[in-house]
């Protein structure tokens, strides 16, 4: 199988692949916390796209910090046969809170 960089673009899907983001939780008691994410590699569906499981810890922050496990949506094609994902998901509660992160992925090569 041919090696696929991350400035590649191609048709279908590309196994083996993973995203990164950068995002902040929503604002719940006072305070936000960021979430610096690295998902799991590529988990095909039966619909013909792929999702992604991630699982971490926000950053430190106010004394505490939070543990998440999520699955992304499926594949979103974007062009020049790159693709995103849309995450939407809930920490663990800490402190009597808990907070939400929702966003979009980094692009990575494929375009299912």
């Amino acid at each position: 199988m041919k090696r696929v960089g991350k400035d590649e673009f191609v048709p279908g899907f590309v196994p083996h692949h993973n995203h990164g983001s950068v995002d902040y939780t929503s604002v719940d008691a006072g305070h936000v916390h960021q979430c610096l994410d690295v998902t799991h590699p590529a988990i095909q569906t039966q619909d013909g796209t792929h999702v992604h499981y991630t699982e971490g810890y926000v950053v430190f922050e106010d004394g505490h910090t939070h543990h998440y496990k999520a699955y992304s949506g499926p594949a979103i094609p974007v062009g020049n046969g790159m693709h995103v994902h849309y995450y939407d998901f809930y920490t663990t509660e800490a402190n009597g809170h808990r907070h939400r992160v929702k966003g979009v992925d980094q692009p990575a090569p494929g375009s299912k």
